[in-house]
């Protein structure tokens, strides 16, 4: 016979005898010395015994995490010591000492051991990493979600990751700019998947509140159990990724939790502001990782798109908008869907609290300062053409195959000065410059911003484009 996993559940209401108590303490000293101080501190230490019927070792352990790490590293060899000690018991049982749970069915220790998904998350994973059922339940679900050609891949992958009985790809990462969709969609995952496996454990928090929760375990001394916590979960969402980028030991964490969950097969959905491959301050093991499974870029909207929105959220609201007004919104409106909505919403209640009807005119006037920032805001276009007359070459040049130093230079300052003033992704920017590669974008903006901190006459120039572009 060998060790045994059991789940939560109530210990023996008798004490173990002093005969037994003393065995366990032999057992544990020698370890101690086997395994080192270190080791023992962090794994056996916080091991109690239990105590020794029905020839099984009966062991307690605070987290589901550090029982399945003690079973895996260590029964074999307590069973083997403890059967010097007592032949009667040729077994160990592991259990997770936290509720006083019904007796759960034992299972074998091995790679099928991961514990089994259940209603809800404990205790205190439950009220501070829990998906938010309530908030998700209003408007972000997938009914609600406008799908046109700028979304239409990360609205598939979303709905497929929901659907799904086993895991489609993993991770599944949504890549996009602010306001563009990517929360929405990942609260509609969550959604549907609560309404259709209302036994999967969801944990859902920004990368910030991953940074902060993990530096207070660090703080209070409980990172084992911030561990346990989110590597028992069938799924993690983690939005706004690019927000550990240069934070070392967050990401170290994060790594680790994100190998445990991948290695179980548990689903992960993560978003971020830009590709894996584009995330700066980002290891490139964690930039590998996040890019294993399926990258689904959600792009800025077009104008049928934002009319689609603006018609979907005015059915919605029960609002009647004139046709014109609607056009108008999705003509001007074109950084993101957060302010096309916001616009539509400043305007209706404009009409309602002041009792005027809703006209192209009233629209004009309410939303005269949105629609100057929207102005302002640089095209791409814009940025070439700025570029080559400063440098003076051809505006052809930002398009053309010309590798020439007089002429790539130029290129790359473009290129640089579109990542900065714009918030069109670098596939989209490479698309504009002769339908070049992401990636040779990517090496302009780096190549750059090495250039600026070596040749101050080139960063002078930077900065009077930038100055001039945003005036």
């Amino acid at each position: 016979m060998g060790a045994k996993l059991m789940t939560t559940r109530p210990l023996a209401d008798s004490l173990p005898s002093s005969d037994q108590k003393a065995r366990w303490d032999r057992v544990r000293e020698r370890l101690r010395n086997e395994v080192g101080e270190a080791a023992f501190n962090s794994w056996l230490r916080p091991v109690d015994f239990v105590e020794c019927a029905d020839r099984s070792v009966r062991l307690s352990v605070p987290t589901r995490f550090m029982r399945d790490w003690v079973v895996k590293h260590y029964a074999d060899r307590v069973r083997t010591l403890w059967s010097n000690e007592d032949a009667a018991c040729d077994s160990v049982e592991i259990l997770v000492a936290t509720a006083a749970a019904a007796p759960a069915r034992a299972r074998p220790a091995g790679k099928d051991a991961a514990p089994q998904a259940g209603n809800s998350l404990s205790g205190d994973l439950e009220s501070r990493f829990a998906f938010p059922a309530a908030e998700a339940a209003s408007k972000l679900t997938f009914d609600h979600f406008v799908v046109g050609k700028p979304n239409e891949l990360a609205y598939a992958a979303a709905q497929r990751v929901a659907e799904a009985e086993t895991v489609p790809f993993n991770p599944l990462y949504l890549a996009g700019g602010a306001g563009l969709g990517k929360t929405h969609l990942m609260h509609a995952i969550a959604y549907h998947m609560q309404k259709k496996f209302p036994e999967r454990r969801i944990a859902y928090l920004s990368a910030e509140r991953f940074m902060y929760e993990f530096v207070r375990a660090l703080r209070d001394k409980n990172v084992m159990l911030f561990k346990e916590q989110l590597r028992s979960v069938d799924v993690l969402m983690i939005d706004d990724v690019q927000f550990i980028a240069g934070k070392e030991s967050t990401q170290e964490e994060f790594f680790h939790t994100f190998n445990a969950l991948i290695d179980q097969n548990r689903q992960i959905v993560i978003s971020g502001d830009r590709s894996p491959s584009d995330l700066d301050h980002m290891e490139e093991r964690m930039r590998s990782r996040l890019g294993w499974g399926l990258v689904a870029d959600i792009h800025a909207t077009d104008y049928e798109l934002r009319l689609g929105i603006l018609h979907s959220k005015a059915e919605q609201l029960g609002a009647k908008v004139p046709q014109q007004v609607l056009e108008f919104l999705a003509h001007r409106i074109t950084s993101n869907v957060r302010e096309l909505e916001g616009g539509l919403n400043r305007v209706l209640a404009y009409s309602n609290l002041v009792g005027r009807p809703i006209t192209l005119e009233t629209t004009q006037e309410v939303l005269k300062d949105l629609l100057r920032a929207n102005d302002r805001r640089v095209s791409i276009e814009d940025i070439q053409k700025r570029v080559a007359e400063h440098f003076n070459v051809r505006l052809g040049d930002m398009h053309s195959p010309r590798r020439a130093r007089a002429v790539a230079r130029p290129r790359q300052v473009a290129m640089y000065l579109c990542k900065q003033l714009t918030t069109r992704s670098l596939p989209e920017i490479g698309r504009k410059f002769g339908g070049r590669d992401h990636t040779t974008v990517m090496h302009a903006v780096r190549k750059i911003d090495e250039l600026k901190r070596e040749d101050s006459a080139l960063a002078e120039d930077i900065e009077l484009l930038r100055r001039s572009l945003e005036s």
